[in-house]
């Protein structure tokens, strides 16, 4: 609409300055046919001439678009006409404001000038053809050079105006814009926020409750009896869905970006899963980290999330690594395991999968895995990084860290 409104606005800018130019040629011309008998030796050398400049100005700047910005050929070809008309008859030295009018908007000071200069002209024709200039000549010269003048720097100053209030215009609709984005995102994590309270309210509270009764009933069942046993099965079914919500509210709600950035949320990741399953899991960081829109660096923690979760309950891996590369505006994550993997053609079947493919294609990254039975999985994940980043992200070494080129590639082994 923005756009659409300016392309009017300019339209009837240009309409209004070719109709001013066929006023002032006409009056011009009459004024000039009004102290002559019409005949056609004295009227053809005055409005053939005048056709002349009316179709040099239709062609350069009707047809070819050269109303904001006249191009030379016009003011080269419109002076040459101009003069030779003045050569024909000085009346038709007026004829000049037409010639500028283009000009108006865009040259309001070499406009004006073109004015002053061409009432002196004509003051000066009057003079060497009368003799003299009269009192009442050179009033109406004077007033008619001050009237052209104020009304050039008045459309001039229109326009500036008129250019001034649409740029505060764009301003605030970008303002707008910025803030409606603001707002929409502000709302996102909100409501993610209230789904993470309302699943660990509802459904982790009641795993946990159901795991400690399931636990409170095996005591009192013989040992080894087939009702303990089934009781043990439904005890490691609630535990684990107890993990899997708990992992959801964490996936709605990243805890570690809240407090660091996405290179430290990995190491801590990595670290996470070793102390809690024994895996040997590391982190290394290649490059100059780069702090990314907080939403981007989220949906890439859920993915390595996403990623190791598989490691863990999935591919039974013994080892696992999650490699950042930050390659100036291309920022890559590999996360490998040496687990049991899996057929080709079982890759996009998994909705774990299919939920990171996702998340990475709504940052405009790539998204690929490689895996075989028995081979490990790899999982490679490129998105762009910001193009002119302002921040960097400090990545402090730790006690552990082995850095073969300092600066250059940080590895931290989870503890």
């Amino acid at each position: 609409m923005a756009l659409q409104r300016v392309w009017e606005r300019e339209r009837w800018k240009a309409v209004g300055q070719h109709a001013f130019f066929a006023v002032v040629l006409t009056l011009s011309v009459l004024g000039a046919l009004a102290g002559t008998d019409l005949t056609t030796g004295t009227a053809l050398p005055r409005i053939g001439p005048a056709m002349g400049l009316a179709a040099w100005y239709a062609y350069w700047i009707v047809l070819q678009g050269g109303a904001n910005r006249p191009p030379l050929p016009y003011l080269v070809g419109a002076l040459a006409g101009w003069v030779a008309m003045s050569v024909v008859d000085p009346a038709l030295l007026p004829v000049a404001v037409a010639v500028l009018i283009p000009y108006w908007l865009r040259r309001a000071w070499w406009s004006a000038g073109g004015v002053l200069m061409l009432g002196g002209a004509w003051s000066w024709q009057r003079f060497t053809t009368d003799g003299s200039v009269g009192l009442r000549t050179l009033t109406g010269c004077v007033l008619a050079t001050a009237v052209a003048v104020t009304i050039v720097c008045y459309v001039a100053t229109l326009d500036h105006e008129s250019h001034k209030r649409q740029r505060l215009l764009d301003e605030l609709t970008a303002t707008q814009a910025e803030r409606a984005a603001a707002e929409r995102q502000a709302g996102t994590l909100a409501e993610r926020q209230r789904l993470a309270r309302e699943v660990h309210d509802t459904l982790t509270q009641g795993f946990a409750s159901i795991s400690l009764l399931l636990d409170a009933a095996r005591d009192d069942l013989p040992p080894n009896s087939s009702a303990a046993r089934r009781v043990e099965q439904a005890m490691r079914t609630a535990r684990d869905n107890l993990a899997e919500s708990r992992r959801l509210v964490q996936a709605l709600r990243p805890a570690p970006l809240d407090r660091t950035h996405l290179a430290e949320a990995v190491r801590e990741l990595t670290a996470r899963l070793t102390e809690e399953t024994g895996i040997e899991a590391y982190a290394v960081v290649t490059g100059e980290p780069i702090a990314l829109p907080p939403g981007s660096e989220g949906e890439l923690l859920r993915v390595v999330q996403e990623a190791l979760t598989n490691a863990r309950r999935h591919a039974h891996a013994v080892s696992v690594s999650v490699t950042l590369s930050y390659l100036g505006d291309l920022l890559a994550i590999d996360i490998q395991d040496d687990g049991t993997g899996f057929a080709p053609a079982a890759r996009h079947a998994g909705i774990g999968l299919t939920t990171m493919r996702e998340r990475i294609a709504a940052l405009d990254g790539t998204f690929a895995v490689e895996s075989g039975v028995g081979e490990g999985t790899t999982v490679a994940v490129t998105v762009p990084l910001p193009v002119a980043p302002s921040v960097t992200v400090p990545v402090a070494p730790s006690a552990a860290e082995a850095s073969p080129v300092a600066g250059t590639e940080r590895m931290v082994p989870a503890p």
